[in-house]
C-alpha cells in the first residue's frame, strides 16, 4: 500500500512572508485582504504574517527570494497584479515574474506562492478578487498552508 502524504490546511505554528505588489494596489490590496483572511482563519498569529510591498510585479522575485532564503519563513506568498495594455510590456512583465517565482522556490526550497493576476482587463482582475472567480488571494494563502505543511512532512 502506498503511503499519502498531504499538507493540512492548518496553519498555527507557520510563519509566512507575503510580498504584495504596489503597481495596481487597488486590485492587490484585496489580494492581501483575502490572504490575510485565509491566513487568520487557519490559525496563523498576527506576529507570524509579515507584509512586503515592492514596487510593481516584476520585483516580486527578488523580495520573494530575499525572504524565502532568510530562514524566518515557511512560505513566501506572491501577490500582484499584471493587466494586459496596448504593448509587450504585459508579456515581459508577467513572464518574468512567473520564471522569478519559479525559481525562487526552486532554489531555496521554501515554498513561493505564484499568486499573481494575469488578465486583459480590470473586470477581470476584481473579479478575481472576490468576485464570480473566487478570491484568487485567499487560494494562494491556502496553498501556501498547505506546501509548508507538505514541506515539513516531506523533509522530516
Amino acid at each position: 500500500m502506498s503511503r499519502v502524504l498531504e499538507g493540512a490546511l492548518d496553519g498555527a505554528g507557520l510563519r509566512v512572508c507575503v510580498v504584495v505588489s504596489r503597481w495596481n494596489e487597488f486590485v492587490t490590496r484585496r489580494l492581501l485582504e483575502g490572504a490575510e483572511k485565509v491566513l487568520r482563519e487557519r490559525g496563523l498569529a498576527d506576529d507570524a504574517v509579515t507584509v512586503a510591498w515592492v514596487p510593481g510585479a516584476f520585483e516580486l522575485p527578488t523580495a520573494a527570494t530575499w525572504a524565502a532564503s532568510s530562514g524566518r519563513f515557511d512560505a513566501v506568498i506572491c501577490l500582484g497584479a499584471v493587466i494586459r495594455g496596448e504593448t509587450a510590456h504585459f508579456e515581459y512583465v508577467a513572464g518574468g515574474a512567473a520564471e522569478g517565482i519559479r525559481q525562487a522556490a526552486q532554489s531555496t526550497g521554501v515554498p513561493v506562492i505564484f499568486g499573481v493576476l494575469t488578465v486583459d482587463t480590470v473586470e477581470q482582475a476584481l473579479s478575481r478578487t472576490g468576485g464570480k472567480d473566487g478570491h484568487k488571494g485567499e487560494e494562494a494563502a491556502q496553498a501556501a498552508i498547505e506546501m509548508a505543511n507538505l514541506r515539513k512532512l516531506l523533509t522530516a
